[in-house]
């Protein structure tokens, strides 16, 4: 059976809010709502495919867009390629040229909206920023925080609390300190023993590879209204995420480090190909600074992650 591409399109306001339509009733998965796209037609380039898609159904003309992600599925009755796109300017003023219904949606409501299940990638992809802080080790607990609070100020919204360094009890303890300061404003992602995620309800989890590898034929340990990612370094621990179901992942080294210097380092092109049969937000790891980020995003990534390069300054 033959996939059959299709581009699709995250559209942001300038409020930040996103675009959705509502499907007709006669359609595949009819009723439910999409992100705005279609068929790719023969020869066609994705982002000229986009173009014309949004042209048609929506009556804009796209000014800026990247790419997001790339996402296979397998429905019952037929495979599809959704390449999706991030589309930040455009001309016009959208509205259903095919009588659609439209909706301008918060990110955060999204999860609200019923969706085709291949969408659910996209949901997450469109919630998430694009650069994620790792903590730094060996500083104390009120450094750490002081840290958190100005990254949070300067608009980080993903910080991971990864604090290996720290008793189990202190750990805990500036948990509690380190949600108190994103809560409104940036996610939380905490590590530790799955026995603790129902203790710390704000926070998502991030799983190292060795609970990935403990844990996957269990399953998501808590439901998808909160993050659950996941640190890989090749296609194994890839697909132990896919089966535990997670919604985003590192992927790392992708260059030398400093932390690992013996890893032998993926580099851009294995991981293009890592990225692209993912189908799931990825942050690539690993002497990456903010300026990798664009590098990031043409290899079908969802941003880059890392820690001295994103640590505010003291």
């Amino acid at each position: 059976m033959k996939r059959i591409h299709v581009v699709a399109a995250v559209i942001r306001g300038e409020d930040g809010r996103i675009l959705i339509a509502r499907r007709s009733d006669a359609q595949h998965q009819g009723g439910l709502w999409e992100f705005p796209g279609g068929k790719l037609e023969a020869g066609e380039v994705p982002r000229d495919g986009l173009a014309r898609e949004l042209r048609e159904e929506l009556g804009i003309e796209v000014v800026e867009a990247r790419p997001l992600i790339t996402i296979p599925h397998d429905y019952p009755d037929k495979q599809v390629l959704l390449d999706v796109w991030e589309v930040t300017a455009f001309s016009g003023q959208p509205h259903g040229v095919e009588g659609q219904p439209l909706a301008w949606v918060s990110p955060r409501a999204l999860g609200d909206y019923d969706f085709p299940a291949a969408n659910e990638p996209i949901i997450a992809a469109a919630r998430l920023p694009a650069q994620y802080l790792i903590t730094p080790e060996g500083l104390e607990g009120p450094v750490l925080l002081k840290g958190i609070q100005a990254a949070v100020a300067q608009g980080t919204g993903l910080v991971q609390l990864r604090a290996p360094n720290i008793y189990d009890p202190q750990y805990r303890d500036l948990a509690v300190d380190a949600i108190g300061l994103c809560a409104g404003k940036a996610q939380l992602m905490l590590k530790g023993p799955l026995e603790w995620t129902g203790d710390f309800p704000a926070a998502g989890w991030h799983l190292t590879a060795e609970q990935l590898r403990k844990y996957a034929n269990n399953g998501r340990p808590f439901p998808k209204h909160r993050w659950l990612a996941a640190s890989c370094h090749g296609p194994e621990e890839l697909e132990l995420a896919q089966r535990m179901d997670v919604d985003f992942v590192t992927l790392s080294p992708l260059q030398p480090t400093q932390t690992h210097p013996d890893a032998q380092p993926l580099g851009w092109e294995a991981a293009r190909q890592l990225v692209a049969g993912f189908g799931r937000p990825v942050f690539l790891l690993g002497g990456m600074r903010p300026g990798d980020q664009a590098r990031a995003w043409e290899i079908g990534a969802q941003g880059v992650a890392g820690i001295r390069g994103f640590w505010p300054a003291a």
